[in-house]
């Protein structure tokens, strides 16, 4: 199957498009190619370049855009949050993005059970919205943070709790949609007296009626006899809404179509009561094949069962290799294989029968089971199921997994079944890969070690998916059980429905896009599966770009930035607009750019050459970094753990290269050298930075903003003040490191964790040596100044690190560089690995000391409650375990914020360019999130960004971990 000709679009008709869109539309148009290299890919195995973006605010920019695509004969495609995995969100077409501007929840109508919303709504915030009606939106992808209402009627979308749910098409009832050419048309579903007023009115609408009308009489045989009698049937299109003796469901038949017929602008769908108590029942099992056979008898155990999904010990272990909720694994019982039973109820009674009835559920292998009935617990466990994408995609010899075949659904009693079958399969070919899914429903995923980028390895893989359709429609099952056709499906199509069917979705197409450009070559028509490839025989690999060599070591990545980039998959967790760290940028200003994912993305394509130039002077590259606050939130919250924060400063140091920087780079980056001159008359450097006239010009020429005070400097530095430094010191016990922030601009504090460390016996040494970790040089890139800074910084430290005495720093920012940057910057120094083994943040310093089991401490006399801030750093890094266990040792009752960056992110909200961006994430995402939090009781923050953007934007009252503890000193009052 060859697929439709690709479009051979001239330049001259681009900017005509271009010009008209920007002089007509509310939204706006990016042709541009950094725009065109974010988006030439979603979470699939398939790579399109689109012909420009457009991201419209109204119903109206939508048909203007169409409208304008049919004059000049140009493709189009709309997509919501492309982690499409079938390659329907991206194509050489103009894209329209609808999750940017039109995501308003129009109404909630809680006595009709309906909503109408438009196409870029988030699940999770429609979910919100209905919540206070006791209502929800049944369908729920593991992606239910970010993915759209518009994604999900392209796809079909299903998720954990279709048992009961349903798929998307079972919960539409009302589309409004644009055609190709630009006409508007609102369809629902047709009795026949609609359908015969429809037909006397005329127009559009009655020639749609006709034809499908038409089209669902001759489907009916072929509707009877090759589709599957399956829930999870999501493959072609929906001609069972067509057949004749029931409404003409059109709203429902448009549900999957991946873009193909029409435009989503607005979609009234069905609400469902929300789900009342809930109980979680894992059951462990010696096999996946042993848990699969488990389904059938399970699923007739009760009728308070929600959802039961399942994953195998393939994919627990690659948990362990990504290093992804280690600290949860203890929730799963023993087994290889394990299902997670969830049941409803309105009462404890009917929760307690349903439990009975899983656990005595007759089985040939006795699982070993545990109930959870927390959140906190069923959470835990729900995240491991969530995170099988991200876990699956890399593999333990740090090599990719692809999708291709990961979304075939049979019936569920045939599941154990064909585990065993494709197993086989697999061997044959050589392929491996851990199984995760909607195992009630038997619709299951996977990745496998396809070989993607050989000519043989194609057309082994080709043989294997056409071998596994076979198998699959034998067993009565669906090639696509939740994610989709797109182009990995697509040309299957026929060998499970026959080229009669086939051919019945290529008239329905033709009904509403006769000119065949809606998102063209997926689904209809299709591209052959091996074509389009991202990662193909054509892809560039190992790439050298002319320049220096890498700063960094990328260990992990085989050595090479171009490998780290390629750890994004485009699960797209990043465009989470809650939750976590990352991406306080994207989650500000809305353009995929601006995501962990369309960075990456970037990135690989510079490496490319194709649609952004493949220099290190790349701007497309620069400006989408630009706006990146190098939290590092990416390094934890990223399932595959794409480290922006790193790929950011090795760029910027090739970009810079011999090229003069924004004087707000040198500013800022030299701030710790600036400072140690400033604490040598700390007075007139506060007076150079007041805010006054002198203060005010003196920034600005420095581009330092002036919208935000500038920090104080101490009137005295930490370091000048205490001489308790001397190396020969061989009783020291404990090293204070007086990291620049600490010791330049908050003294006291310093002073106050040298009083209490005294307090409990310690005998502390400060270096009077100055030396700096290079924090704030990493952004710019200035990464030669920063390696001759850290190597001061182990000469400074020898003493100590040979005499083994722990070195607690302060600023966690600063521990952070030390145990990150550190080493990939230093890799040759023998000298790193010694000194990394004694660093300690105070926390982890007085837990290793147990201090709350000292007679000159006095426990909290009643457990209150003490809210943990932790910096982006430190989260990523190293967590809040130690504070914790000191607080609740000391009698707290501890939580740990999920609040966010608090967007200073140091010298980000100090440059003027980033001054704006920095106070609304603070102001609109992380105070917010943090006074959420917060239920009385004590703050607790530390870092220094944190405690002056709290300040800056006059947040809630807090305290350091060192002064809470010191306030449980016992002193002589004598």
């Amino acid at each position: 199957m060859s697929g439709p000709s690709k479009p051979a679009v001239s330049p001259q008709t681009l900017s005509a498009i271009e010009t008209a869109l920007v002089r007509g539309a509310e939204g706006e148009v990016d042709f541009s190619g950094g725009a065109r290299a974010a988006y030439s890919s979603d979470s699939s195995n398939y790579r399109q370049v689109p012909l420009g973006v457009v991201f419209p605010r109204t119903a109206g920019d939508v048909s203007m855009t169409l409208q304008l695509a049919s004059e000049y004969g140009v493709p189009v495609l709309a997509r919501g949050a492309g982690t499409s995995l079938a390659g329907q969100a991206c194509n050489e077409a103009l894209i329209l993005d609808m999750s940017r501007h039109m995501t308003m929840i129009l109404d909630v109508d809680p006595d009709r059970r309906t909503a109408r919303v438009q196409p870029g709504v988030v699940l999770d915030h429609l979910r919100a919205a209905c919540a206070p009606y006791g209502l929800t939106f049944g369908p729920d992808p593991a992606t239910h943070a970010w993915c759209t209402i518009g994604g999900m009627i392209g796809n079909n979308s299903c998720g954990t709790h279709s048992i009961k749910s349903g798929k998307t098409s079972d919960c539409v009832a009302e589309l409004e949609v644009v055609l190709y050419g630009g006409e508007r048309l609102r369809l629902g579903s047709y009795g026949d007296d609609q359908y015969r007023q429809a037909v006397l009115d005329g127009g559009t609408l009655a020639r749609l009626l006709g034809s499908l009308r038409e089209i669902g009489r001759r489907a009916e045989p072929h509707v009877r006899s090759r589709f599957p009698d399956l829930q999870r049937r999501v493959s072609g299109y929906n001609l069972d809404k067509l057949l004749p003796g029931q409404r003409l469901d059109i709203a429902k038949l448009l549900v999957g179509t991946e873009s193909t017929c029409a435009v989503v602008t607005e979609a009234v769908v069905d609400l469902i009561p929300a789900f009342r108590k809930r109980r979680l029942v894992v059951l462990g099992y010696p096999s996946l094949e042993e848990a699969a056979d488990a389904v059938p008898v399970l699923l007739r155990a009760t009728d308070h069962l929600i959802a039961l999904e399942g994953f195998d010990g393939a994919l627990v272990d690659l948990l362990r290799v990504n290093k992804l909720h280690l600290d949860k694994l203890h929730l799963l019982p023993e087994g290889r294989g394990w299902l997670l039973a969830e049941i409803e109820g309105a009462a404890e009674e009917d929760l307690a029968v349903a439990e009975r009835a899983i656990l005595e559920a007759p089985a040939s292998a006795r699982p070993e089971a545990r109930i959870y009935r927390s959140d906190a617990e069923m959470g835990g466990v729900w995240a491991m199921r969530e995170s099988g994408l991200g876990a699956t995609a890399l593999r333990a010899d740090g090599g990719h997994n692809y999708e291709g075949w990961e979304d075939a659904a049979v019936p569920p009693d045939q599941l154990g079944n064909y585990f065993r079958q494709l197993k086989l399969l697999q061997e044959e070919f050589g392929y491996r890969g851990a199984w995760y899914g909607h195992f009630g429903q038997g619709c299951v995923h996977t990745r496998n070690n396809f070989d993607l980028g050989s000519e043989a390895g194609l057309a082994s893989y080709r043989n294997y998916v056409e071998q596994a359709t076979d198998l699959v429609v034998g067993m009565g099952g669906s090639i696509s059980g939740e994610h989709g056709d797109g182009q990995a499906r697509g040309e299957l199509l026929e060998r499970m429905y026959g080229p009669e069917v086939v051919d019945l979705f290529r008239q329905v197409k033709a009904v509403f896009d006769p000119n065949g450009k809606m998102n063209p070559g997926k689904l209809v028509d299709p591209y052959p599966l091996d074509s389009n490839l991202r990662f193909g025989p054509a892809y560039a690999r190992d790439v050298v770009l002319p320049s220096s060599k890498l700063q960094f070591v990328f260990d992990e990545d085989a050595g090479s930035l171009q490998h780290g980039a390629e750890r994004c998959v485009g699960v797209g967790k990043c465009r989470s607009a809650s939750g976590g760290v990352m991406c306080p940028s994207y989650r500000e200003t809305g353009e995929e750019r601006h995501s962990t994912r369309g960075r990456a993305k970037l990135l690989v394509e510079m490496f490319q050459g194709e649609v952004t130039p493949a220099s290190w002077r790349n701007e497309d590259v620069r400006d989408a970094l630009d706006l990146c606050l190098a939290c590092k939130g990416c390094l934890t919250d990223c399932p595959t753990h794409v480290d922006m924060a790193t790929y950011k400063a090795e760029f910027m140091s090739h970009f810079y290269r011999r090229r003069i920087r924004p004087r707000s780079m040198y500013a800022l980056a030299n701030l710790p050298w600036l400072a140690r001159l400033a604490t040598r008359a700390p007075r007139l450097a506060n007076w150079m930075v007041a805010d006054h006239p002198v203060g005010r010009t003196s920034r600005r020429v420095a581009g330092v903003t002036t919208s935000r005070p500038a920090p104080q400097f101490s009137s005295l530095a930490m370091r000048r003040e205490l001489p308790r430094a001397g190396a020969s010191q061989a009783d020291v016990s404990v090293v204070i490191w007086p990291d620049t922030f600490t010791d330049a601009f908050n003294a006291d504090a310093g002073r106050r964790l040298v009083g209490l460390f005294e307090e409990i016996g310690e005998t502390v040494a400060v270096p009077r040596d100055w030396s700096c970790c290079g924090r704030t040089l990493y952004d710019a890139g200035m990464l030669g100044r920063a390696k001759r800074s850290l190597r001061r910084v182990l000469d400074v430290a020898a003493p100590w690190v040979a005499l083994g005495v722990p070195i607690v720093v302060p600023e966690p920012s600063c521990l952070a560089s030390f145990r990150d940057e550190l080493p990939r910057l230093l890799a040759d120094d023998d000298r790193v690995d010694a000194f990394r083994q004694l660093l300690m943040s105070p926390a982890e310093f007085l837990a290793s000391r147990a201090v709350w089991e000292r007679p000159e401490f006095q426990l909290a006399s009643e457990a209150a409650p003490v809210t943990v801030h932790t910096h982006c750093h430190q989260r990523a890094g190293w967590g809040a375990d130690a504070e914790s266990t000191l607080l609740i040792n000391l009698g707290y009752d501890v939580r740990v914020a999920d609040a966010g960056c608090c967007g200073l992110a140091g010298s980000f909200g100090y440059t003027a360019a980033h001054a704006q961006v920095s106070r609304s994430i603070g102001e609109h995402q992380w105070l917010p999130a943090l006074e959420d939090t917060l239920a009385g009781g004590t703050l607790v923050v530390d870092g220094f960004s944190c405690v002056l953007q709290a300040t800056h934007l006059s947040g809630p009252q807090s305290t350091t971990l060192v002064d809470l503890v010191s306030s449980h000193v016992v002193r002589d009052e004598r």
